[in-house]
């Protein structure tokens, strides 16, 4: 069994979601020694997090966005957590919802994903920064 662990930074981005599977293949070149295994993507934050989407349609990017600022609003006057900013609490809820980390199979030293799944980076921040994530596959 082979198994390789990376850590690196995404490059910052703005508030949404966004479709981060070339950066993410470019620094696991590993992946190729790889032909049945399991790739784990974990996001090292509390305030973005990790999903599986569409890769195509800029569309569902969007809608995800719009959606949830509507299922967590920020203006809701309950949450205590606001020391740094009307998306501090939100962020952390999104997150939690979302989740922190993805197992993806490996075939063929890639990413056994379907046609139009994208890794996604969900910046729920409005000034999120760079995002650490720790990479792990495993495989024959």
């Amino acid at each position: 069994m082979k198994v390789f662990q990376k850590e690196f930074s995404l490059k910052p981005r703005s508030r949404g979601f966004h479709i981060v599977t070339d950066e993410v293949l470019k620094h696991i070149p590993e992946l190729k020694e790889i032909a049945s295994g399991l790739c784990s993507v974990f996001i090292q934050h509390t305030s973005a997090s990790l999903s599986i989407n569409e890769n195509a349609d800029p569309s569902v990017r969007t809608d995800m966005e719009a959606h949830f600022n509507l299922m967590v609003p920020e203006d809701a006057d309950h949450y205590e957590h606001t020391f740094e900013g009307p998306d501090d609490m939100t962020s952390h809820i999104k997150t939690s919802i979302i989740g922190s980390s993805l197992l993806i199979p490996v075939s063929g030293g890639r990413l056994n994903l379907g046609t139009w799944q994208g890794i996604y980076l969900c910046e729920h921040r409005n000034h999120g920064g760079s995002r650490n994530l720790v990479v792990t596959l495993m495989g024959i």
